[in-house]
């Protein structure tokens, strides 16, 4: 039995995300797992890193399958090419050892949002970034964002329903730049709630554009409050960029 990794590239404008679904054949590990069992014959269930939402993309997300199958990585890797959606692209694959798991074995991730920030919107730019007209306060985000990094409990700041599992997470560093019209934040961290991104988008732009203040941080953190945190923002500025592994 062979323990392959899978390095995937793949625009989620068109599909309900990453995890496969029964009602729907419009997901990224729905149609690998297709496809590898076009190749292999088996049934086969991926394991990746993580979910994405739908619509959100990635550039560099992990996952792993176990398999019977003899062939050589590269014709592996050219029946991808060759069959995957053009939206859907295996990238690397590696055989790695047994004990190898996409989800458990990671230790931390990097993700980017874009904010198209300009009255006009961009025809270009629609299904890779949300289109905010409204002139922000970069230096009032960036102070934000310091508050934000750090060893914290983001419960306030994720959609995650009640659960036993821990909602505290360490953000290393946030960084935001502005390039033209565009907004890019980028988020590195051990790990991250359901949504939770995309909620830490929106706090720091609220509070860019001055409706909550940057002291409101604090006290998301103590009450744990969803509701007072920013508005969760849309998916498709929301890009998975790396996955580490030691």
């Amino acid at each position: 039995m062979r323990n392959i990794k899978m390095t995937i590239e793949y625009d989620g404008t068109r599909y309900q995300g990453w995890q496969r679904l029964g009602n729907t054949d419009k997901t990224i590990q729905g149609k690998i797992e297709n496809i590898i069992k076009q190749l292999t014959g088996e049934t086969i269930e991926i394991i990746g890193s993580g979910r994405t939402d739908a619509g959100t993309h990635a550039r560099n997300q992990v996952a792993n399958f176990k398999t019977e199958y003899t062939g050589s990585l590269a014709e592996m890797l050219s029946f991808f090419h060759k069959y995957l959606p053009q939206d859907i692209v295996v990238k690397h694959l590696e055989e790695v050892p047994d004990r190898f798991h996409a989800r458990y074995n990671a230790k931390g991730k990097t993700y980017s949002y874009y904010l198209w920030n300009d009255p006009i919107p961009s025809a270009f730019k629609r299904h890779y970034s949300y289109h905010y007209p409204e002139t922000l306060n970069l230096d009032a985000m960036q102070q934000a964002a310091e508050l934000l990094c750090g060893t914290h409990d983001f419960a306030g700041f994720s959609a995650l329903k009640k659960s036993k599992k821990s909602t505290v997470r360490t953000i290393e560093a946030i960084t935001i730049t502005r390039e033209g019209h565009e907004l890019h934040f980028t988020f590195k961290g051990n790990g991250f709630l359901h949504k939770m991104v995309r909620i830490l988008v929106g706090t720091l732009v609220e509070i860019g554009s001055g409706q909550m203040k940057i002291k409101q941080i604090e006290t998301i953190f103590e009450q744990k409050i969803r509701s007072e945190a920013g508005e969760t923002m849309p998916a498709q500025g929301l890009f998975l960029d790396y996955v580490e592994y030691e």
